[in-house]
C-alpha cells in the first residue's frame, strides 16, 4: 500500500490527512508529483520509455518521477524518483516550474537535472521503463504527441 501526504491547490500539505493510491480523493485534495527533466552537460535530454504494461506505455517521457510517498518533501521525493527510475544520484535539483491538474488530482513539482553521468550507465526500473534515449532539443520538440507522453516538459523547455 502506498501511502501520500494530502495537499490544497496551493501546493500546501494538509496536516493529519492521508491518501492511499488507489483510494478516492476527496475534493480540493491533491496529491504531490515530482517530475525530473534530465539534461546531460553536453545539451542532450534524457528520454524513458514506459513499460507496455502501464498506462501510456510504449510512449517516451522526458522526465523521470512519480508520486511522493508520505513524509517527503517535493525535493526529497524528486531525488528518490530520480534515482529509482534512472539510477542517477544527483547532489541538485533546480525547482522550474510548479501546476495543478485537477484532473488527476495532481500537484506537480518539476526539476531539472543537469549531470555528467556516462551516458551508457542509465538503469532502467523494472515495471516502469524499457528503454531510453538521449536527444537534442530540436529533436525532442519535434517529437509527435503520439510518442512523448508529458507535453508539460515542452513547456518547461520553451
Amino acid at each position: 500500500m502506498e501511502l501520500w501526504d494530502a495537499y490544497d491547490k496551493d501546493f500546501n500539505k494538509i496536516d493529519g490527512m492521508t491518501l492511499v493510491r488507489g483510494e478516492r480523493m476527496p475534493d480540493g485534495v491533491y496529491h504531490l508529483v515530482c517530475e525530473i527533466l534530465v539534461q546531460h552537460k553536453d545539451g542532450t535530454y534524457l528520454l524513458m520509455k514506459r513499460d507496455s504494461r502501464k498506462a501510456y506505455g510504449g510512449m517516451w517521457e522526458a522526465s523521470g518521477g512519480g508520486s511522493a510517498l508520505q513524509g517527503e518533501d517535493p525535493l526529497q521525493g524528486a531525488f528518490r524518483e530520480l534515482r529509482e527510475e534512472t539510477g542517477i544520484v544527483a547532489d541538485e535539483l533546480t525547482e522550474i516550474r510548479r501546476e495543478i491538474n485537477a484532473r488527476t488530482k495532481s500537484v506537480y513539482v518539476n526539476f531539472l537535472c543537469i549531470t555528467d553521468i556516462d551516458k551508457d550507465a542509465i538503469k532502467l526500473q523494472k515495471g516502469e521503463t524499457v528503454d531510453y534515449r538521449w536527444v537534442t532539443k530540436e529533436e525532442l520538440l519535434k517529437m509527435p504527441a503520439t510518442k512523448l507522453l508529458t507535453p508539460r516538459t515542452i513547456e518547461m523547455l520553451k
